[in-house]
């Protein structure tokens, strides 16, 4: 008896979760097929039914998450904005929190992937880049001006000391987690400090 459609799309997304999850953890490089279809529990077989390389998974498994992130960070921008708050200095403080460093999981899939996207197929460094876009153009519309070219130029440099803030921060918090706090709280507060200046 074959599966239904329905069956199928669900268990392609089951694949896809799982190997979110692990490459999260983990790292892409780190994560084997066998590894991968155990923990969506298919068989390698069961796995060829819904992408014909682990490169295929590895690209849609880089889509999801950057589309989910930048959906987070619209419902995220209009939370902010319903609530008359900044957006981009609610943003700033949740992203260099704590909570979001330790929270790799469910994390912005921006840093995230940043370290193992330029060793990933063509595919994925397209939805990558996709996705870091789609984030430009959201922080890009949050921030104060009329200059779209200026809010442009602003929402790169937030973005990238974001996320460069983060991964060090994340790179450091084993071996020293006084360095990684001071890490986020002086990132933090320079960045805010650079925003109140323009």
């Amino acid at each position: 008896m074959g599966v239904s459609r329905q069956q199928a799309s669900e268990n392609r997304q089951s694949i896809i979760a799982a190997a979110e999850k692990l490459f999260r953890e983990r790292g892409v490089d780190a994560v084997g097929l066998a590894e991968l279809t155990k923990a969506a529990g298919f068989t390698q077989g069961g796995f060829y039914n819904h992408f014909d390389s682990k490169d295929a998974l590895v690209a849609a498994v880089i889509d999801k998450a950057m589309e989910n992130g930048t959906n987070r960070l619209v419902a995220a921008i209009e939370r902010s904005k319903a609530m008359g708050l900044d957006p981009i200095k609610r943003q700033i403080d949740w992203y260099l929190s704590p909570d979001h460093r330790s929270d790799i999981d469910a994390g912005c899939p921006v840093s995230t992937f940043a370290g193992d996207v330029r060793r990933l197929s063509a595919g994925a460094r397209k939805s990558y880049a996709e996705g870091v876009a789609a984030n430009l153009d959201c922080l890009a519309d949050a921030l104060d001006g009329t200059n779209r070219r200026e809010r442009r130029k602003k929402a790169i440099s937030v973005l990238s000391q974001l996320v460069g803030t983060l991964v060090l921060s994340r790179a450091v918090v084993d071996a020293d987690p006084d360095l990684a706090d001071e890490i986020l709280k002086d990132g933090r507060r320079r960045l805010l400090l650079e925003l109140a200046d323009c």
